[in-house]
């Protein structure tokens, strides 16, 4: 067996009010953090904010044994959050929320990380005009699918694109179609980067994981190893 070398941590909606609670709620965010949540006039939304950033502290003290209220998030200069204290595991984390789900990934030695939750199948919408911004062999690839089945295929492909560029810390900056995916149905899911000096791909993990019947969520990680994810789901 492979060593865990990155932690996934998925809250439902259902579970987040009580999570909150538990772990302090806003009373344990900085001035600054607890601005961005109120900022957001939606409740669900305003909550899954909020429980994205308490899902953090518990994922990172799950990892040290640190207090909750010990950690601050200063940003770097390409505006990604990064946990102080620094400590000798050398963690870092990413966070995701959409519709139901809130999602943190959390890995040690410094490695580059980024998770995304979504919707899955994706929405008519969404099939419609989300392919145009895929690679070619990707848009081959779900050509070939029954029309049943493209619809997931499309989430997948975007919450993978999506976590890998918030690995890389360039957000949706890039050009989707020079990210390509293969392995989506078996095997290690495999990256082609054209952006990206070769072989890129060979120095990520990546995973993809269906937590309820409703969500997708991928995890993509620098010098990882297949096999080596935890996922924990939190309840009430």
């Amino acid at each position: 067996m492979p060593n865990p070398d990155r932690h996934l941590w998925l809250l439902p909606d259902s579970a987040a009010e009580s999570f909150i609670a538990r772990t302090g709620g806003p009373a344990l965010l900085d001035p600054a953090e607890r601005e961005r949540c109120e900022r957001v006039i939606a409740p669900p939304e305003q909550q899954r904010r909020l429980a994205a950033r308490l899902l953090a502290r518990h994922a990172l003290s799950a990892r040290t044994g640190r207090p909750l209220n010990s950690w601050r998030f200063p940003t770097t200069s390409d505006g990604r959050p990064e946990p102080e204290p620094s400590t000798d595991h050398r963690l870092r984390f990413n966070l995701s929320h959409t519709d139901g789900l809130t999602a943190c990934v959390v890995t040690d030695a410094g490695r580059a990380c980024g998770v995304d939750a979504e919707r899955s199948p994706a929405r008519a919408d969404a099939v419609a005009h989300l392919p145009r911004f895929f690679a070619d062999r990707e848009r081959t690839e779900l050509a070939t699918l029954p029309d049943t089945e493209r619809p997931g295929h499309i989430a997948a492909y975007w919450v993978l694109k999506e976590a890998y560029l918030k690995a890389l810390g360039t957000g949706l900056l890039r050009d989707l179609s020079t990210i390509a995916f293969t392995g989506l149905t078996g095997g290690r899911i495999r990256l082609y980067d054209t952006g990206e000096p070769q072989p890129a791909g060979e120095h990520w993990q990546f995973d993809l994981i269906h937590p309820s019947p409703g969500h997708v969520v991928a995890v993509a990680a620098e010098n990882s190893a297949p096999g080596g994810l935890i996922t924990t789901t939190l309840t009430d």
